[in-house]
């Protein structure tokens, strides 16, 4: 499975080359499928992708981002077939556009949050307020990441938003966030539940409840320009291969086995 940026002169290099080997008589080009994926999907997807590839013998392409920019990237004429979001105000977003039908689209994925430390960091965290004895917390965009939304909002039913948005350090997503108090840059982040388990030096301090925070859904889509293999692939996410993998790393999976 292979990962790429999408840089203005890229799609039209795609096509040039395959064009060309069809001129030439070869082989056919081999069937792709592009992915866009909130960037906490990224190891699930890289292994779920790998899986698909091998049972299908079409190539996946993904790329991993924010949803925010993710969304704004198809807006803009992106090629993705399938967009994994983690925020359903963006997959909403889209479907008003036109570029993807409701039947095309369902809830595959919910998560939760939870505050992270770095290890050098030696205070003890019961409640949100324990917060406000850090200097630096990183977490996604708080305006337009959904991690940094979700955390945000957290924040603001607990009150503490207000004190608490000076010393916030954003970031592009997710992952950035986690890097951050990995590296010891940040005392404390807000992170996915998924993300903390991939952390190497910093550590879980405080579970946010599920009450405490908004519904934190994934929803996947087939965009309207895909062909057969974007249905394909959204096909796959739903099977018990899948499903293993997602439950694995700490998802839970909304889809009916």
């Amino acid at each position: 499975m292979s990962e790429r940026g999408l840089g203005r002169s890229l799609v039209p290099v795609v096509l040039l080359a395959a064009g060309a080997t069809v001129l030439a008589g070869g082989p056919a080009p081999r069937r792709e499928v592009l992915v866009f994926a909130a960037a906490s999907l990224s190891d699930a997807l890289r292994e779920i992708g790998t899986a698909f590839e091998r049972n299908s013998g079409m190539r996946v392409l993904c790329s991993f981002a924010g949803s925010n920019d993710l969304a704004r990237q198809i807006r803009a004429g992106a090629p993705a077939d399938v967009f994994v979001s983690a925020s359903r105000d963006r997959m909403d977003e889209l479907e008003e556009a036109g570029l993807l039908r409701q039947s095309d689209r369902f809830d595959l994925l919910a998560n939760g949050l939870v505050v992270i430390a770095s290890a050098r960091v030696e205070q003890v965290f019961a409640s949100p307020r324990d917060l406000l004895r850090v200097r630096r917390i990183a977490l996604g965009d708080p305006w337009a990441v959904p991690a940094g939304i979700y955390a945000r909002l957290w924040l603001e039913r607990a009150g503490l938003w207000s004190r608490l948005e000076e010393r916030v350090v954003p970031t592009l997503d997710v992952r950035a966030a986690l890097t951050a108090v990995d590296s010891g840059a940040a005392e404390a982040g807000i992170v996915y539940r998924t993300d903390a388990r991939m952390a190497r030096n910093a550590r879980v301090v405080l579970e946010v409840p599920a009450s405490e925070a908004p519904p934190i859904v994934y929803p996947a889509a087939v965009l309207l320009r895909s062909s057969g293999e974007g249905r394909l692939f959204l096909d796959h996410l739903r099977s018990p291969e899948s499903r293993a993998v997602f439950e694995r790393l700490g998802f839970e999976v909304l889809v009916e086995r």
